[in-house]
C-alpha cells in the first residue's frame, strides 16, 4: 500500500471512529437522564444504542439502518405520546439519524427515493420533539432537531452534488475517448480493407501469369482481412462521430521516440527504453496510437502535477503477450489530486481508451516515491 492510500486509510478510519465516540458520549448523556428520569425513558438509551448499531452498518445496509431506526424511533415517541410520558428526546438517537440521513443524501440512488428517505428522517425527528414534551419543552427540541435536519440535509445534498458533477465529468470524458478512438478505429480498418483490395486485385493479375503464385498472395489476403476482423471487433458498443476534429495519434515506435524527446526539450529529462521483440509489426496499429496517447498524458501530467520532477523514466516491454508501458517521474511529491484516478480526467479518458482494447491502466504513488503510470495491452 502507497503512502497516500495508507494516509487516506487512516483518516477514514480515524473520523468514522471520532463519529462512533460521538455518538458513545450522546449515549452516556441519554443513560444519564434515563437514571434521572426513569420509567419509559429507558426505552431512549437503547432506541440510541440501535442506532448506533446503524450507523456502524450503514456502508453495507443504507436504506434498511434507516428504515429499520427510522420504525424504531417513532415507535418510541408513538408510545410515549399515547401514555402521557414527557419524556425527553434521545441524543444518540437525533444524532444517528442526522448521520445516516447524510448518507441517504449522498449516496442512495435515485434521488426520489434519498429524498423521500430524507424527509421521512424530518418527519420522525420532529415527531420525538413534540411527543416527548418534557416539561413543555417540546417546542424547542422540535426547532433544534429541525435545524439539526437542515444541515445534515444540505451536507448531504452538497455532497451528493459534488459526486453527480464529477460523475458526469467522467462519463463525458469516456464518452469522448470512445468517440475518438472510434474515428481512429475507423480509419485502421479502413486501411485494411484497402490492403485486401489491392492485394486481391494483385492476385488475378498474378493468376493470369504465373498461378502457382496465387496461394501465398491469397495467404496474404486472409491475413490482413483477419487483422480487419480483429480491429472491428474492438469497435463494439463504440460510436462514431462525424466530428472531423484534428488529431495527431502516434503511429511507430519512432513517434514514441520523438515524443520523448520533445518533452525532455523543454521538461525533466526522459529515459525511455523499449524492451527486445518489439517492433512496429509487434504491436497492432490501434494498440500503437493508445501508446502514444497514454505516454503523452502521463508526460503532460509530470508537467503540469509534479514541475519539480528530476527526471523521468519510461518504459515500453513485452511480457507473455503483453505489452506493458511504464512512466515514473521521480524528485518531485505527487499531486493528491491525481491519486486513484481521482482528479486527473485525462488519466480517467486514458483509462476508458486502454479498457476498450481489452487492457487496464493504473495510476498511483509507488512505495520508493515516485508517481507511476502503467498501461497494460493484451496482444492477439
Amino acid at each position: 500500500m502507497g503512502d497516500s492510500k495508507r494516509i487516506v486509510y487512516w483518516i477514514r478510519r480515524l473520523s468514522e471512529l471520532a463519529m462512533l465516540g460521538w455518538l458513545g458520549l450522546m449515549l452516556l448523556i441519554d443513560l444519564a437522564l434515563a437514571f434521572s428520569v426513569g420509567g419509559l425513558q429507558w426505552l431512549v438509551p437503547i432506541t440510541g444504542a440501535a442506532g448506533i448499531a446503524a450507523v456502524t452498518l450503514r456502508r453495507r445496509h443504507r436504506v434498511a439502518s434507516l428504515a429499520v431506526l427510522l420504525a424504531l424511533s417513532s415507535g418510541v415517541s408513538l408510545t410515549m405520546g399515547v401514555i402521557g410520558f414527557g419524556g425527553v428526546p434521545g441524543s444518540a438517537e437525533s444524532g444517528a439519524l442526522l448521520v445516516l440521513t447524510i448518507g441517504v443524501l449522498r449516496h442512495v440512488q435515485p434521488v426520489r427515493r434519498a429524498a423521500t428517505l430524507s424527509v421521512g428522517a424530518l418527519v420522525v425527528l420532529l415527531a420525538e420533539g413534540s411527543a416527548r414534551d418534557f416539561q413543555n419543552s417540546g417546542l424547542a427540541s422540535s426547532f433544534l432537531l429541525f435545524a439539526g435536519w437542515s444541515m445534515a440535509a444540505g451536507a448531504g445534498g452538497y455532497l451528493r452534488f459534488q459526486q453527480e458533477r464529477r460523475t458526469e465529468a467522467i462519463q463525458s470524458v469516456r464518452r469522448s475517448e470512445r468517440l475518438e478512438l472510434a474515428r481512429e478505429l475507423h480509419d485502421l480498418v479502413a486501411h485494411h480493407i484497402t490492403g485486401i483490395v489491392v492485394q486481391a486485385q494483385a492476385a488475378r493479375t498474378v493468376a493470369e501469369m504465373k498461378p502457382e503464385a496465387v496461394l501465398p498472395a491469397l495467404d496474404a489476403i486472409a491475413g490482413a482481412g483477419g487483422e480487419a476482423l480483429t480491429s472491428m471487433r474492438r469497435l463494439v458498443t463504440v460510436l462514431r462521430d462525424g466530428d472531423e476534429a484534428a488529431r495527431t495519434p502516434g503511429t511507430s515506435l519512432a513517434d514514441l521516440r520523438l515524443l520523448t524527446e520533445r518533452f525532455s526539450a523543454n521538461g525533466p529529462r526522459v529515459a525511455f527504453e523499449i524492451g527486445p521483440g518489439i517492433d512496429d509489426a509487434t504491436l497492432p496499429p490501434e494498440v500503437m496510437t493508445t501508446l502514444h496517447r497514454v505516454l503523452r498524458e502521463a508526460l503532460t501530467n509530470v508537467r503540469k502535477h509534479a514541475p519539480g520532477a528530476a527526471w523521468v523514466e519510461a518504459g515500453l516491454r513485452l511480457f507473455d503477450r503483453v505489452a506493458v508501458l511504464r512512466v515514473r517521474n521521480f524528485g518531485s511529491a505527487s499531486d493528491a489530486r491525481v491519486v486513484h484516478l481521482g482528479g486527473g480526467f485525462g488519466l480517467v479518458g486514458m483509462a476508458e481508451r486502454v479498457e476498450v482494447l481489452g487492457g487496464r491502466l493504473h495510476a498511483g504513488p509507488t512505495p520508493e516515491g515516485a508517481w507511476e503510470v502503467v498501461a497494460e495491452f493484451p496482444l492477439p
